[in-house]
């Protein structure tokens, strides 16, 4: 193993560690992050964990203030998470009535992959290791979707809301599995059937499930 393909092995297991303390909350909304202690945490050098922070930095799970260091991203509060979902619904049905005017058939069939392989996932649990997967795949969808519009600009909007991880960190118990799987399968039908104002409909109907399903509930207050 050279010393560059180390180091990008190193750098990706900090993120990961790093990535799943901030989902189960073991590094609190809000906290500061300090890069020595996760360093001598994970008994690797500095440096990997400052890639790795700058990684999840750019998934908005950490910010970096001016002479202050990182902190981990607060928790979306309820206006907030209602602003997320309203601008999904402005971009993501008007996204998906583009898809189905114009993805490719590659496109199409690494959306079918993806559903396909999202419903032989598990049941969620209450850890980040539990629903890790489901959730890169869950995104994924929704990107190839995005790219599939032939709309560049939107595609980035889209992509740069960077939204389900953070609706995964308001409780332990993400979205049925079933269910989220359901809704990706009717969105890729009127996809298939190339036919916009279905595509449209279901990708709206997904959305609003899922704003109920990511709905923060009162976490047990510790005695």
């Amino acid at each position: 193993m050279t010393d560059g393909t180390r180091q990008d092995a190193l750098t990706d297991r900090a993120y990961e560690s790093v990535k799943a303390m901030i989902m189960d909350h073991e590094i609190a909304p809000g906290a500061r992050v300090s890069i020595e202690g996760l360093a001598r945490q994970l008994d690797v050098s500095a440096t990997p964990v400052r890639e790795a922070l700058a990684r999840l930095e750019s998934e908005r799970l950490v910010v970096k203030r001016p002479n202050a260091g990182y902190r981990a991203t607060n928790l979306l509060d309820p206006d907030a998470l209602l602003d997320l979902f309203e601008m999904r619904l402005l971009l993501e049905p008007r996204a998906a009535s583009l898809a189905a005017e114009n993805a490719g058939d590659d496109e199409l069939r690494q959306l079918r992959s993806v559903v396909e392989e999202m419903s032989r996932q598990p049941d969620l649990g209450e850890k980040y290791a539990d629903y890790r997967r489901f959730a890169a795949l869950d995104q994924e969808f929704h990107d190839v979707l995005a790219q599939a519009t032939g709309r560049p600009l939107l595609a980035e909007a889209v992509n740069r809301l960077h939204a389900h991880l953070h609706m995964l960190r308001l409780n332990s118990a993400p979205g049925s599995v079933d269910a989220t799987v359901a809704e990706h399968e009717h969105i890729l039908d009127a996809l298939v059937q190339r036919n916009p104002e279905k595509a449209a409909e279901a990708m709206a109907t997904h959305l609003r499930s899922s704003r109920v399903r990511h709905r923060p509930r009162p976490r047990p207050v510790r005695r």
